[in-house]
C-alpha cells in the first residue's frame, strides 16, 4: 500500500483492523515496531515511521512489540508484491527457499539476477530477501515462546535456527534479553493442547473467510486413510523427509485457525506451517481480490454473495497430479474411491502412535513406490495407469518439478511436458499446488457453463480466456466464484451429468484433462 505518512497515521490513530498486516509502525523513542491495532497509546506523529512489512521494520533496527505481537498479524506479504517475481520469491522463502540456498540460488530459480532481486525486494517489501527469511524465523520463534511450553532448544530448532547459541544471540541482540525471559507464565497456561502430544499453533488470516466452502471442497476430495473432515476440523497424515505425522486444522477466535501438529521432528515445523497456509490460502487479501473482480458486472454479485471464498491449495504436488490423472472421465466420488484403494495397496501405514480410530491410517504412496507398482488392477484404462507410473518416474528424476518458477507460462509448459498432464490439469496444478493466483483452466466445462448467456450459449475456451483478461491477476479466484455459482444452481447437478456425457468424446481426446467436476 501507499506509505503516505498522513494516511498511515490516521489508520493507526483509529486502530483500524483493516490495515493489520498491511503496514507496521516504527516508534523512534522506544525502538519498537507495532501493528496498527496495538493497544498502546498512539505515539506522536513526529516519532513514528511506517514500513510495508515486518522485515522492513526489523531491518531498520526495530524490535517487535511485546503487546501487539507482530508475529500474530495476518501474513499478507505474498500479495503485496506488485511484481510476479517478488510474489514468487516470497512464497519460495516461506517454503524454505533460503534455508539451504543463498540469494543467488533463489534468483536463479526465478530467472533474474541476484542484484535485481534485491532491488525489487527493497522497492516492494522494504527489506532484503535475507532479512525477510530472518524475520520469519524470529517471529515464529517468538510465537512459539509465547504460545507453547516447548523447551527453548526445541523452539530454536522449530523456528529454523541452526544452533541454540545463534538463537540466544539473536534474541539478546534484538530484545536485550534471553528467550526464556520472554516467556510468561500465563502464556504457557493459555496453550492447552487439543491432542495428547500435539503442538498447537494459531495462524492469522484476513477476514472474511468462507470456512464452510473450504471444508466442503476438501471433504468432497478427501482420500480415505489420508485425510478427513469431521465437524469443522480438517485432519490428514503428512510426511516430510523420513518422518511422518498428523495435523488437524480448525477455526479459532480472532480471525485465526488452530493448527495441531503431531510430528517427531520439530525442525519441520516451518515447512508444515507453510503448507497449511498454502492449503487454506491464509495469505489471501479478500478485500483487494474482491474489489478487483467486482469491477466485472458478471462477477460482482458472485463476490458479494461469497466474499470470503478462497482457492484451496494442495498438500503435495505429486498427490494432486495423481488425483487429477485418476479423475479423468469419472466423477469425484469414484476417483476418490480409487485413490483410497491405491493408498491401501501401496501407501505406507502410519506408525501405531499416529493412527486413529477415525480413519487416518496411511501416508500417500511416494513416487518411488508408484514408479515400480503395477496399477493395472485399479479399474482404469491401461494408458492412465502407465501415465501415473511415468509421472512417478519423472518426479524421481526431477523432484523440483512442482516448485514455482519464473512465470506462470513457464510453469504450465513444464507441467505439460509430464506424462498424462494436459492444459487443464497443468492449470489446475498451478492453481492449487504452485499457488499461482492467475492460473485459469479456460477449457473447463463448469466455467464455460457459468459464463453462458441467457439463451444458453456458452463461450468457447478462447472467448472465455479473452473475457478473463480483465480478471488478472486473480483469475484463479474468479474460477472459484464461477464454480461455486454453478454448484449452487438448482439445476447444476442435472446439467453437469448431461453436459459431461455430451462432452465425453471431446474430453477423451485431451490427455491429462479430468472431468470438470473434479474442480467444481
Amino acid at each position: 500500500m501507499d506509505m503516505d505518512r498522513t494516511a498511515c497515521y490516521r489508520a493507526i490513530s483509529t486502530r483500524d483492523a483493516r490495515f493489520d498486516g498491511r503496514l507496521f509502525i516504527g516508534v523512534k523513542t522506544t525502538g519498537i515496531y507495532c501493528r496498527p491495532i496495538c493497544p498502546a497509546r498512539t505515539p506522536k506523529f513526529e516519532n513514528v515511521s511506517f514500513y510495508p512489512s515486518a522485515a522492513a521494520a526489523q531491518e531498520a533496527g526495530l524490535r517487535p512489540c511485546l503487546r501487539c505481537r507482530p508475529e500474530t498479524s495476518p501474513d499478507l506479504a505474498f500479495w503485496r508484491g506488485t511484481t510476479n517475481t517478488v510474489s514468487r520469491a516470497l512464497a519460495l522463502i516461506e517454503a524454505g527457499g533460503l534455508d539451504e540456498a543463498d540469494v543467488e540460488g533463489l534468483a536463479n530459480r526465478l530467472g533474474v539476477g541476484a542484484r535485481q532481486l534485491r532491488r525489487l525486494f527493497h522497492k516492494h517489501v522494504g527489506a532484503s530477501p535475507i532479512a525477510v527469511a530472518q524475520t520469519r524465523r524470529v517471529l515464529l520463534a517468538k510465537q512459539l515462546i509465547h504460545e507453547t511450553s516447548l523447551p527453548m532448544a526445541q523452539v530454536a530448532l522449530a523456528a529454523g535456527f541452526n544452533s541454540v547459541r545463534r538463537f540466544n544471540e539473536t534474541f539478546l541482540d534484538l530484545f536485550g534479553r534471553s528467550p526464556a525471559t520472554l516467556r510468561r507464565s500465563h502464556d504457557k497456561a493459555r496453550n492447552i493442547h487439543r491432542e495428547a502430544g500435539a503442538l498447537s499453533v494459531r495462524l492469522a488470516y484476513r477476514p472474511p473467510y468462507d470456512w464452510d466452502a473450504m471444508l466442503a471442497f476438501l471433504n468432497a476430495r478427501a482420500i480415505p486413510g489420508i485425510e478427513m473432515v469431521a465437524g469443522n476440523t480438517y485432519r490428514r497424515s503428512i510426511a516430510i523427509g523420513d518422518n511422518s505425522g498428523v495435523i488437524s486444522v480448525a477455526p479459532a477466535d480472532k480471525n485465526r485457525v488452530d493448527v495441531s501438529v503431531r510430528f517427531p521432528d520439530m525442525a519441520a515445523l516451518p515447512q508444515i506451517i507453510a503448507r497449511v497456509r498454502r492449503v487454506f490460502d491464509l495469505a489471501a487479501d479478500p478485500d483487494t481480490i474482491g474489489a478487483h473482480l467486482s469491477l466485472d458486472p458478471m462477477l460482482a454479485p458472485l463476490v458479494s454473495a461469497r466474499p470470503g471464498l478462497r482457492v484451496p491449495g494442495a498438500w503435495d504436488g505429486f498427490e494432486l497430479a495423481v488425483r487429477a490423472i485418476f479423475g479423468q472421465q469419472i466423477t469425484v466420488p469414484v476417483a476418490t474411491g480409487l485413490l483410497g484403494r491405491l493408498v491401501q495397496a501401496h501407501g505406507i501405514r502410519l506408525p501405531a502412535g499416529m493412527r486413529d480410530h477415525e480413519g487416518l491410517s496411511h501416508l500417500f504412496p511416494s513416487p518411488a513406490r508408484l514408479a515400480t507398482a503395477d496399477l493395472r488392477d485399479f479399474g482404469m484404462p491401461g494408458a492412465r495407469a502407465i501415465a501415473v507410473t511415468s509421472l512417478a518416474q519423472s518426479i524421481l528424476a526431477d523432484p523440483a518439478i512442482f516448485s514455482r518458477g519464473a512465470s506462470l507460462e513457464e510453469a504450465i509448459a513444464k507441467l505439460r511436458a509430464l506424462p498424462g498432464i494436459g492444459e487443464w490439469t497443468a492449470q489446475y496444478i498451478a492453481m492449487r499446488e504452485l499457488r499461482e493466483p492467475d492460473a485459469f483452466p479456460a477449457a473447463d466445462i463448469g466455467l464455460m457453463r457459468a459464463m453462458a448467456t441467457a439463451d444458453g450459449q456458452r463461450p468457447s475456451p478462447a472467448e472465455l480466456l479473452s473475457r478473463a483478461e480483465r480478471w488478472r491477476p486473480w483469475r484463479a479466484y474468479a474460477a472459484l466464484h464461477l464454480w461455486a455459482a454453478g454448484s449452487a444452481h438448482p439445476a447444476a447437478a442435472a446439467a453437469r451429468k448431461i453436459q459431461a456425457r455430451a462432452a465425453g468424446k471431446t474430453r477423451a481426446r485431451e490427455a491429462g484433462k479430468p472431468n470438470a467436476r473434479e474442480a467444481a
